[in-house]
């Protein structure tokens, strides 16, 4: 089967059968599951972050809240859940990038009409709970509330969550439903409506406004929608909009909107609600339940998304090594597993930009071709995300490249980031174009690459009537000019920005990269026009190389260079980042940059730059904060950074490569909450976590896949022994192992290399290679072997 979805929610029994089997002959073998610990790095977490209770890349996503209710200004800022917290509001079922909604919470006694706040929970429904009392891994997540002597727990299907409540003895126990207040990214409520149906079905919808829709497409909204079935049929029925009285009404409208099931019940009853989700309608959240549990009860399905996890992480099998560093990789796998997730129903609907609803085709089964998905910005995740599913998850890739052509079909451009197809551009520029070329070069194929390119082409050069939304607004400056000015403004999220904007100089660089993806895609495709002009404009990064400081820096609009030029200055120029960060975005000519700074001054600079950074953590050092880094030498908590330290591998010295992708793997990378992802920094949808099964493995692409034949560099590989699963549906090979001899924490140098017998010199494998299946030993030593070359 093709699809990952469809797949995965008609996994054979047999293999459960045989998962059962394996438990009984040896109740000690560890599951891959057993590593994944998602309360890592939830210190200063986005909101998509902690959603345990969830299948990969569903659309169903349930976990604790912790301050989900507070909201956030900006709609990027942490919120949701944290480790150090100590109190719990509720359980959300949509946690996405800007998508927030329907929280549920069992109550004991007194029924509060709203939250509590973290300092003073006792003023609310909130709860205290113990650390101890808390469990979470990969498709499950439960925990005691203290306030309520109540267990919760959580799973999930691909488009309907469950959650079960033990409740102790009491005349008064309820599960509220919180639909209509702001949660998470939601942004604020414009609408929302609750009823019970009957007494065993509550159904509803909210309406948002999120943060990000309001900047790049200020007419429209995101809408959730829920058919909820309960166990136990209910005693009684409350409703209320927040902080109001309470009414008996059996429904209510109207932001603010809640309603309260009332039951008596014994000691440790259980109550179970599973909730079908839907971006579209009610009925088909009723049909999502329909199909995906009527007939499961909560423990055949917690079992069956752990079954689900352990097949999807076991397409990487780690062997040996540290556990802690095991514990890292399949937690950072599970995070790039669970971000971008599924947006269309059961029978194909999904939600369109402009508010009404589309159809995927069905296949002969009744099942949708492709799948629709939600996504944040594809900024930096062809260092990361797009490698790791090109080599493993390859049908998920061709699912997220149909997805966005679906938005191109129906606008006329690519969306960056969208949240049920609205605009939702987190960083102002766009990759996907980037990222559809890539897919083709490795082979992924099944969608219809002569749209993705018409779509890709138009992304690199077009700027004509550009909504905000799909980013690049300055890219006919790019193309006119040969650059973007740089020009300052307070407001980063300006939508008029034809001449040049506030990025400028960090818009040139990301725009030659993208140029140059998209003429390789050309290429491919014999566009030879195409292909010569693209290539012309991904080497326009060279006309803001500054001959005299040997960095890259801002011109404006008279085309002179900024005369008050700070190097290490953030924002000025550069988002999120700065000209000694950016001087090293060149990814697709890394060659022709050390040609220009010269090789010896190349290597000493950077080498210095990761000496000095690893005294402050290789970026924002302990501070709690998305943004710590951006003043730094290099910073690995963000995006534009995360192919630096395998550029030397293209400047002769691979060695220190090796050295510095596992020192950043062994000090950035922690097993706690509050460093996980450095300290409190952005691991968007998965990217830093898949930056660390990446350079677990030991293969990584600085040019993204980017090129006509994409090849991977070696590094240094954390296991003795890795497998990949190879999917017999885009390639040949069954399997890709790397076999590593010699390897310990002292013995981080790569000795020697042979590809399926043969011995090489290079660090370089071709991509190809790779996915034909085979095997790559590599032998580790603790002294650099200085014969190896790119």
């Amino acid at each position: 089967m093709k699809k990952i979805n469809a797949s995965l929610l008609i996994l054979p029994i047999f293999l459960l059968l045989f998962s059962s089997l394996i438990a009984k002959e040896n109740p000690k073998a560890k599951r891959l599951s057993d590593y994944v610990n998602p309360n890592i790095g939830s210190v200063h977490s986005r909101w998509f972050f902690y959603t345990p209770a969830a299948v990969p890349f569903g659309m169903a996503k349930l976990g604790p809240s912790t301050n989900g209710s507070y909201g956030n200004a900006n709609g990027w800022e942490a919120v949701g859940y944290e480790d150090n917290h100590t109190s719990i509001e509720g359980f959300p079922c949509f946690h996405e990038f800007q998508i927030g909604g329907i929280m549920l919470m069992p109550i004991v006694g007194e029924l509060h009409t709203r939250p509590g706040s973290l300092e003073h929970p006792e003023d609310g429904y909130r709860s205290s709970f113990k650390k101890e009392n808390e469990y979470a891994t990969s498709g499950f997540y439960s925990v005691l509330l203290d306030k309520y002597n109540t267990k919760v727990e959580l799973t999930a299907t691909d488009r309907v969550g469950y959650q079960r409540y033990s409740f102790p003895q009491s005349d008064e126990s309820y599960i509220l439903f919180d639909i209509g207040n702001k949660l998470g990214e939601s942004g604020a409520v414009e609408d929302a409506y609750i009823r019970m149906v009957d007494e065993t079905t509550v159904e509803g919808f909210v309406i948002t406004k999120p943060e990000y829709v309001k900047k790049y497409q200020p007419e429209a909204s995101v809408k959730m929608f829920f058919y909820a079935k309960l166990s136990k049929p209910s005693n009684d029925v409350k409703t209320f909009l927040r902080g109001e009285s309470i009414s008996h009404q059996k429904e209510i409208r109207g932001v603010g909107a809640c309603l309260a099931v009332k039951y008596k019940t014994s000691k440790n009853e259980k109550i179970t609600i599973k909730i079908g989700q839907s971006y579209t309608s009610i009925a088909n959240a009723k049909l999502n339940y329909e199909a995906e549990a009527a007939t499961q009860n909560f423990d055949k399905t917690k079992e069956k998304a752990l079954l689900t996890w352990n097949e999807m992480l076991g397409r990487i099998r780690a062997e040996g090594g540290r556990h802690e560093d095991r514990v890292k990789f399949y937690t950072g796998l599970y995070h790039a597993l669970l971000g971008r997730g599924l947006a269309n129903d059961r029978n194909g609907a999904y939600p369109k930009n402009d508010g009404s609803i589309g159809h995927i085709p069905l296949n002969s089964k009744q099942q949708p071709k492709h799948h629709y998905y939600n996504t944040d910005a594809i900024w930096g995740a062809f260092w990361n995300l797009t490698q790791l599913w090109a080599i493993a998850y390859p049908e998920y890739y061709s699912d997220w490249v149909q997805s966005q052509l679906l938005v191109y079909k129906e606008t006329g451009w690519l969306g960056d980031g969208v949240a049920n197809s609205k605009y939702v551009s987190g960083v102002g520029t766009n990759f996907t174009s980037l990222a559809i070329a890539a897919a083709y070069n490795c082979g992924i194929r099944d969608f219809d690459y002569q749209l993705g390119y018409e779509a890709a082409l138009k992304n690199e050069i077009e700027g004509k009537n550009r909504p905000a939304g799909a980013g690049k607004l300055d890219v006919e400056a790019f193309v006119n000019r040969g650059y973007c000015p740089y020009i300052p403004n307070d407001d980063y999220f300006i939508t008029k920005q034809d001449e040049g904007s506030v990025f400028g100089a960090s818009h040139t660089m990301e725009y030659s990269f993208s140029s140059f993806a998209v003429a390789q895609f050309a290429k491919h495709l014999n566009k030879d026009q195409d292909h010569r002009k693209l290539s012309k404009l991904a080497s326009n990064w060279e006309n803001l190389f500054d001959p005299d400081s040997q960095l890259i820096r801002p011109r404006t609009l008279d085309g002179a260079f900024l005369k008050k030029f700070d190097p290490l200055a953030a924002w000025e120029g550069f988002q999120e980042g700065n000209a000694i960060q950016y001087t090293f975005y060149v990814p697709h000519e890394p060659n022709k940059l050390v040609e220009k700074v010269g090789r010896q001054i190349f290597n000493d600079r950077l080498d210095s730059i990761f000496v000095l950074s690893q005294k402050n953590t290789f970026g924002g050092g302990k501070t709690v904060d998305a943004f710590a880094g951006v003043h730094a030498l290099y910073n690995h908590g963000n995006q534009p950074n995360l192919h630096v330290s395998w550029l030397f591998n293209f400047s002769g010295k691979p060695y220190l490569t090796q050295k510095w992708v596992r020192t950043i793997c062994n000090e950035f990378y922690g097993v706690e909450g509050v460093h996980g992802y450095g300290y409190g920094q952005d691991e968007d949808q998965g990217q830093l976590g898949a930056w660390y099964v990446m350079a677990g493995i030991g293969l990584f692409d600085v040019k993204g896949l980017t090129q006509i034949d994409p090849e991977l560099q070696i590094g240094s590989p954390l296991f003795d022994r890795i497998e990949i699963k190879l999917s017999n549906i885009y390639y040949k090979g069954k399997t890709f192992v790397i076999e590593v001899e010699n390897n310990s924490s002292e013995n981080m140098y790569v000795q020697s290399l042979s590809k399926n017998g043969k011995t090489q010199h290079s660090v370089s494998i071709p991509f190809q290679d790779v996915v034909n299946g085979g095997v790559l030993k590599i032998k580790m030593g603790e002294n650099p072997n200085l014969d190896l070359l790119q």
